[in-house]
């Protein structure tokens, strides 16, 4: 009923075979590319021990849910959301921003709304958005797009990959603020109709959580922190990305409660609970991991973070819902 996620995960490594031939351009050179392949953002050599990490992203169909909204100030927020949420992954800080809104025809009222949304997501995120495009494409836009790209600085020895993971680590979540970005393709097929409920199209409109805040206050400290996870497209199996890094699997077994939105999801287009979990956030956007000897220091740290779960040898996901185990990807 959604995306086939299968099927993107194939052309995603289709393209990367393609660009990763422009790689040699930059070798020797200042902005070689860095070896941390296939992660949430790529990663270039400026010197003095510094990288600079790259990412671009948009908000997918959530653009559709405000046009029938007639509500534009908050998908900014969401685009921001979801680029400084994925770099901060690899230990990055975000520090420039630069937006690309695509529009039908000229509409100043929404023009505003949606660069209302994107500075308040940069406030938040403590980026700068220094530049942007704004393109009037009647031939190839219905309605609007939107999509940014994000550069973040991380110290070289201070990046984070995932690969230092061991079995016995804590995985620690940061709940959602509901939907947030992903998932509105199934969403949307499920829940809306010509005669859909104002309220659950505000619900779906919800603005996705910026975790950049407590993630700095980690990446600031000495503690040894092994992977961060931002839970978005493909939501729990985007765990791969360490998993086959560190060779470990995940066993998450104290997940939270969803929000209900997923509840309405799941009920009325009755997906099972594995689809649910390769597909939405079901309430936990962000994973910590780290050492269980740390865990006590990243909860004085982020008092919010609860255990989930935790690192197992056998390469697979696990997530238990309601005693029962589902296993969601095997490395």
């Amino acid at each position: 009923m959604g995306v086939d996620i299968a099927k993107i995960s194939r052309i995603h490594k289709s393209i990367e075979n393609i660009v990763s031939k422009t790689f040699q351009t930059r070798k020797g050179k200042l902005g070689e590319v860095l070896s941390v392949r296939q992660h949430y953002a790529g990663l270039i050599e400026i010197g003095r021990g510094y990288a600079l990490a790259l990412h671009a992203d948009g908000v997918g169909t959530k653009v559709l849910v405000a046009e029938a909204c007639r509500k534009y100030d908050t998908v900014g927020i969401d685009c921001v959301a979801m680029n400084v949420n994925d770099i901060i992954c690899l230990g990055a800080e975000p520090i420039a921003l630069v937006n690309y809104l695509a529009l039908e025809k000229a509409r100043p009222k929404l023009l505003g709304d949606i660069m209302v949304g994107l500075q308040r997501g940069a406030q938040e995120a403590g980026v700068a958005i220094v530049s942007g495009e704004t393109a009037i494409m009647p031939d190839v836009v219905r309605g609007f797009d939107l999509a940014a790209t994000v550069i973040g600085l991380v110290r070289k020895d201070r990046i984070i990959t995932g690969q230092k993971t061991e079995p016995g680590d804590l995985v620690l979540g940061l709940r959602s603020s509901g939907i947030h970005s992903n998932g509105l393709t199934l969403a949307r097929k499920v829940l809306l109709s010509k005669k859909s409920d104002l309220r659950i199209l505000r619900e779906l409109l919800r603005p996705t959580r910026i975790y950049v805040k407590p993630v700095a206050r980690l990446l600031k400290s000495s503690l040894e922190i092994h992977a961060l996870a931002h839970i978005t497209g493909g939501a729990y199996s985007k765990l791969k990305r360490i998993g086959q890094r560190a060779k470990v699997g995940f066993r998450l077994d104290r997940l939270p409660e969803p929000h209900q939105i997923f509840k309405r999801i799941q009920t009325r287009g009755d997906i099972s609970d594995r689809e649910m979990f390769r597909t939405f956030n079901m309430g936990t956007g962000f994973l910590i991991i780290c050492p269980k000897a740390v865990a006590k220091r990243v909860k004085a740290l982020v008092p919010e973070a609860e255990q989930v779960g935790f690192c197992t040898p056998s390469p697979e996901l696990t997530v238990s819902v309601d005693g029962h185990e589902l296993e969601i990807e095997n490395w």
